[in-house]
């Protein structure tokens, strides 16, 4: 049966192949970003058809009040979310807390904390209004450990944790499903180049081992997504099998390309 499945963060990445499966699988769906050529050009890549509704909505999910009115724009259509993939959100900087930027800091809290924040609020009002609904939130393994030089990253993504299980016991009792997955390193994303600023050297962190992909990340998503409706999963940890937790990776070359 498809769903209506509405992405943040479709532009790049995690979401972008998020937005690629659910499409292949015949879901309607509305990419949001800041990028406007991007979601422009990704639109008409995933075009398959008549039998897929794809819509772009570009704003800023720091803006409470852009939210608003994006979600407003889906309600005078009458097009209601099932699925709500918090994905939208970034690494800034790689400080120590005594060095740490104010804007970085707060770019991270306001995409990450407070833009999934505002996007849970509108969509699940309307989920709660119908008794059916899931919202995936997509975390990482810094929401469940802490690293050097990680600091306000993993503080926002904790968050992202506490406030996933927190919503989840709002929303049980409407028949609505909360899920997140916890990923470790994942290539193809501009995770690295957005927390180095555009320096490519830095953010050559891949070299030498062989971390998830964009694609593992959006098949588990998938899977989270589609199981039977008595069925919720609630977390998904994973990581590429170099990597052992958040802080041990073995560099040992990149043993399955």
């Amino acid at each position: 049966m498809e769903k209506n499945v509405l992405i943040t963060g479709a532009t790049a990445g995690i979401g972008l192949a998020t937005a690629r499966i659910f499409a292949q699988h015949g879901h309607n769906l509305v990419l949001t970003g800041r990028r406007q050529d991007r979601l422009e050009k990704i639109r008409d890549q995933l075009d398959v058809g008549e039998q897929v509704d794809i819509g772009i909505l570009r704003f800023d999910v720091r803006d409470s009040h852009a939210c608003e009115e994006a979600l407003g724009l889906l309600k005078d259509k009458n097009f209601h979310v099932d699925i709500l993939i918090n994905n939208a959100g970034l690494a800034k900087g790689y400080d120590a807390i005594h060095e740490g930027k104010w804007e970085d800091w707060n770019q991270m809290i306001d995409t990450n904390i407070k833009g999934l924040l505002y996007m849970t609020r509108l969509v699940s009002e309307g989920m709660v209004n119908r008794g059916s609904g899931h919202i995936i939130n997509v975390c990482s393994i810094a929401g469940k450990e802490v690293y050097p030089k990680g600091n306000v990253y993993c503080a926002t993504k904790h968050a992202v944790d506490a406030l996933t299980r927190a919503t989840r016991l709002d929303l049980y009792e409407h028949g609505i499903k909360v899920s997140q997955v916890s990923p470790g390193h994942v290539e193809e994303t501009e995770f690295a180049s957005v927390r180095f600023d555009g320096d490519e050297e830095k953010a050559a962190i891949y070299t030498d081992f062989n971390p998830l992909t964009a694609r593992d990340v959006a098949d588990t998503i998938y899977y989270i997504a589609t199981r039977p409706h008595h069925v919720n999963i609630q977390d998904v940890v994973l990581f590429g099998a170099q990597q052992a937790n958040g802080n041990f990776i073995s560099r040992s070359g990149r043993l399955f390309d």
